[in-house]
């Protein structure tokens, strides 16, 4: 794709229900990696917390327009699209209003639709990712029904699995009635600590579960992923070097070679 043309770009979401798992850590730096080679893509931030949006160095007090106006029909992404320090990587800020939003949105006609209508549409982006909220919310829900694969971050800790499975019903029930589409792309081991008995295990068992499913790079607890976002900065950026930032390099490119095997998949069909 041209820098300068529009065409249907490939639309992720990056998701889990529960908070701390690396969630807008793996949308800001798969991000910022997928730039590195080359693409050019579109960070939405549906998170009212707004981290995904600070953490690109976008100070909310100069945000003029965000995804609430996007989601109101009161502005196109293209518009309120701002430019990062990352070439190639704008992002879609995310503002205080954000937070009303769900309850704003109940009352709308096609309120399951709304993200779906700005971006399942030529935008001059290779990719479009979206960073979701904490929580299976109505936000959420447009995110899955807007996308066409889930990018799930999974933290190494004795509860996993069993938040995995909510999940995973949340998406048939989409998959059933909003979006047939829609489909895990990967999962993400997150905070992987080699030293620990218990990373080691829930990654066996994650893998046994859930195969291929599960992409072979896993990202380490490392200080650097944690520290970059006070700096506005990607870890990719913050420290290149970091086994954080290399990791989520490796992941890019399994990203890529797996939408590559679906575009092969689509096209013989």
């Amino acid at each position: 794709m041209s820098n300068n043309s529009a065409s249907m770009p490939r639309l992720l979401a990056v998701a889990n229900q529960k908070g701390g798992v690396g969630k807008t850590t793996t949308a800001i730096n798969l991000s910022t990696a997928l730039c590195a080679v080359g693409k050019k893509v579109l960070l939405i931030d549906l998170d009212p917390q707004g981290n995904a949006t600070t953490g690109l160095g976008v100070k909310r007090s100069e945000i003029q327009k965000s995804i609430y106006d996007v989601l109101f029909d009161e502005a196109e992404v293209t518009e309120v699209a701002v430019p990062t320090k990352v070439r190639g990587l704008s992002v879609v800020p995310s503002s205080i209003h954000l937070a009303g939003a769900e309850i704003e949105l109940v009352t709308e006609q096609y309120r399951e639709y709304r993200l779906r209508n700005a971006i399942r549409k030529p935008l001059p982006y290779d990719y479009v990712i979206v960073d979701c909220p904490p929580s299976l919310n109505l936000l959420t829900l447009n995110a899955f029904v807007g996308v066409e694969s889930l990018i799930v971050p999974l933290q190494c800790e004795f509860y996993a699995l069993e938040g995995l499975s909510h999940l995973t019903k949340t998406i048939r029930r989409v998959r059933k009635s909003l979006n047939p589409d829609l489909d895990i792309q990967g999962i993400v081991l997150t905070m992987v600590d080699r030293r620990n008995n218990l990373s080691a295990q829930v990654a066996e068992d994650v893998r046994k579960f859930f195969g291929d499913k599960v992409y072979q790079t896993h990202i380490p607890r490392n200080v650097r992923l944690s520290e970059a976002p006070s700096y506005g900065l990607p870890a990719i950026i913050y420290d290149m070097k970091s086994p954080g930032a290399q990791a989520y390099i490796q992941l890019a490119k399994e990203v890529i070679g797996r939408e590559r095997e679906i575009f092969e998949q689509q096209r013989v069909a």
